[in-house]
């Protein structure tokens, strides 16, 4: 790979999409659609993670089985694979998926940020609630190399389409089959961006507690500040008990918010849950509301 000055423009229809040179000396890079960040990764230390809510999510991941072992990660959105690469630095040779709408972007990214050698991550290409519909032992629903989305430990869900999530990668229906397709004890950790009053957000975590036995919100401001801002919001739901919930502390310092049990049943104050037939996109971050 050859580093580039500054900026260079990735394939993408109609659309703006970029990789950024942030720092030479890390090889630190951001990649943008529509001059809206989409990831930040750096090829020097892959374990170093520009976003708080990337850090939460690390975080879990990092608790998810011993230090070092190898865990079978799925990832619902590419970006620039700031996960995967995450993955393959602290637990190598994990076998990791990733589903991917934008082949030609993919490739152009992963041409220009090559993943290191030895890492076990493979793509399928397509909409991913149409790859999550396919019965869970369909061919169809397979990698090239035979990688199949099944028995997740982990599962990243990272839908977005520049600054918004499609209410089909959203609902009930879909989370059922994110569930199908993973381990008994898998995590799943849904990336989603809203503010006060969370009508969003609250709905997705109804919905989700409506499919798995535990769901833990964390978020970086205060969830019942009416003046607060527009933010990332991650929700993390198993049917295993949560290390999130079991051990607070893995976060670090500053401690993000943390909502479950019965302080997230009164968070969510009887939102509706989120289906195919009434659900709807994630806010939008222009609206005025957020100014």
């Amino acid at each position: 790979m050859a580093l580039f000055s500054r900026s260079r423009r990735l394939p993408l229809d109609q659309r703006d999409a970029r990789l950024t040179l942030l720092d030479k000396r890390m090889q630190r890079y951001e990649l943008s659609v529509d001059d809206i960040p989409q990831s930040v990764v750096s090829l020097t230390d892959p374990r170093s993670l520009e976003y708080p809510y990337i850090r939460h999510i690390a975080r879990v991941i990092d608790a998810e089985g011993p230090a070092g072992e190898p865990l079978i990660t799925v990832h619902l959105g590419a970006g620039a694979l700031t996960l995967p690469r995450y993955v393959q630095a602290t637990r190598p040779g994990s076998p990791q998926l990733v589903v991917e709408f934008e082949p030609e972007l993919y490739a152009a990214m992963l041409e220009a940020l090559p993943l290191p050698e030895g890492s076990r991550v493979e793509v399928r290409f397509g909409d991913a609630r149409a790859v999550a519909d396919e019965p869970v032992d369909d061919i169809a629903a397979t990698a090239a190399d035979g990688t199949v989305w099944r028995d997740a430990k982990v599962t990243v869900v990272d839908l977005w389409d520049a600054a918004v999530i499609h209410r089909r990668v959203a609902s009930l229906e879909f989370y059922r089959r994110v569930a199908a397709r993973s381990a008994a004890d898998g995590v799943i950790a849904v990336n989603l961006l809203d503010g006060s009053p969370f009508d969003y957000a609250r709905r997705q975590a109804a919905t989700l507690r409506t499919v798995f036995a535990h769901v833990a919100v964390v978020l970086d401001f205060d969830p019942v500040d009416d003046e607060g801002p527009l933010g990332n919001v991650v929700v993390f739901a198993s049917d295993a008990p949560l290390a999130a919930v079991t051990h607070p502390q893995l976060f670090g310092a500053p401690a993000p918010e943390q909502l479950h049990g019965d302080a997230l049943t009164a968070w969510i104050d009887g939102a509706a849950v989120m289906t195919d037939a009434d659900g709807e996109d994630s806010p939008d971050p222009d609206d005025p509301r957020w100014d």
